[in-house]
């Protein structure tokens, strides 16, 4: 794939917005530059880097009235040897085409994706925090352009990828656990629906949900299933907990929740973790009873933009509070989430091929 360039004048690293005592935050900033491809005439075409600024959209683009639109989230690190590193970017670009296939978008092929996003990474690189639990997140996404007002698939769509120089998604470190709203009202997917996939449409529909989260002084929904009897997921992430022997339970995937990659990432640590890792149904009322008796110690969550979230709590909209073990983070929870996040930072060699070398080459 020959991508063309149109670049800025060539940058200096941000030392003023990258000092050690900044706190960058996470998602806040973006980059010199984006990456964009189009589909039309039936394939993608013209990919390119360009600086980072507005889209001209028709008003009737199929996105904006009908949502036509998928992203993903993904993470780049800068190792001890001052190169950068994604981390299981493949991952990512197959799960875009699930998504893809669940709206009716066209299949943007792993190898084109992956090109674009290194090509990016590699201009931009110099926008890298120089801090400790820094990444540059990589967030690329497609959306039907077409101007045209009837409902059907787009035939005209843009891939972009841009980038967001990031601390660490803890501010204040990794020592306080999170309470989530076990809702009945609230359910983010159905089967046979956009569950699993990350479809635009999915967060803009969480969002209520999320209001009535911070009424109860919950961070998110641990949305149940239609019955109100399973477990299903986080808004922003899959839901986990961890017997008193160290079995890490994660919900069985389903076509109502997200499969995300940290969690499928944990499953595949087992051994290196030293524990049992594995998946099934879990019940609502096991799960509570369970943790009234001890038999649940720690839970929490797998994403992305935190990796690992513990939770400390759970409260009922009858405003029933149920406390895992002693509400605080747990050895289990932060072991998962020093093993993986040592692994993405090069600190500890995980399996062939989860981080990638991002060549030097503009």
């Amino acid at each position: 794939m020959q991508i063309n360039y149109n670049l800025k004048p060539a940058l200096e690293r941000r030392t003023e917005q990258f000092e050690p005592e900044t706190n960058v935050g996470f998602g806040n900033l973006r980059t010199d530059h984006m990456f964009l491809m189009d589909y039309r005439d039936g394939e993608w075409c013209d990919p390119r880097v360009v600086p980072y600024g507005p889209f001209e959209v028709a008003p009737g683009a199929i996105a904006l009235h009908y949502g036509q639109s998928v992203f993903e989230g993904a993470k780049a690190f800068q190792h001890d040897d001052g190169e950068i590193y994604t981390f299981r970017l493949n991952k990512n670009a197959e799960r875009l085409n699930r998504s893809a296939d669940i709206l009716c978008i066209p299949s943007l092929p792993e190898s084109m994706q992956l090109a674009g996003i290194n090509a990016l990474i590699d201009v931009d690189r110099l926008w890298f925090p120089m801090q400790e639990g820094a990444c540059l997140y990589i967030r690329p996404f497609i959306f039907a352009t077409e101007d045209r007002l009837s409902v059907s698939p787009s035939q005209a769509y843009t891939f972009c990828v841009m980038l967001s120089p990031s601390g660490p998604y803890y501010a204040d470190g990794f020592d306080k656990a999170i309470r989530l709203l076990i809702s009945e009202r609230f359910h983010r997917a159905v089967s046979g629906g956009t569950g699993a996939s990350k479809a635009a449409g999915n967060y803009a529909a969480s969002l209520k949900a999320g209001k009535a989260a911070a009424e109860y002084g919950a961070a998110q929904v641990l949305y149940l299933d239609a019955t109100n009897k399973q477990i299903e997921e986080v808004g922003a992430m899959n839901h986990f907990h961890i017997l008193k022997d160290g079995t890490v339970i994660i919900p069985s995937f389903t076509d109502t929740i997200l499969k995300s990659i940290t969690s499928q990432s944990i499953l595949e640590l087992g051994d290196i973790l030293g524990c049992e890792v594995r998946q099934e149904t879990v019940m609502l009322d096991k799960f509570i009873s369970d943790i009234e008796s001890g038999e649940i110690i720690e839970a929490g969550g797998f994403g992305t933009a935190a990796v690992v979230s513990p939770v400390g709590s759970y409260i009922f909209e009858d405003n029933r509070v149920v406390t895992v073990g002693d509400g605080q983070v747990g050895e289990h929870t932060r072991r998962l989430y020093q093993v993986l996040t040592d692994i993405q930072k090069g600190k500890v060699q995980g399996p062939d091929g989860w981080m990638q070398h991002v060549a030097r080459t503009v």
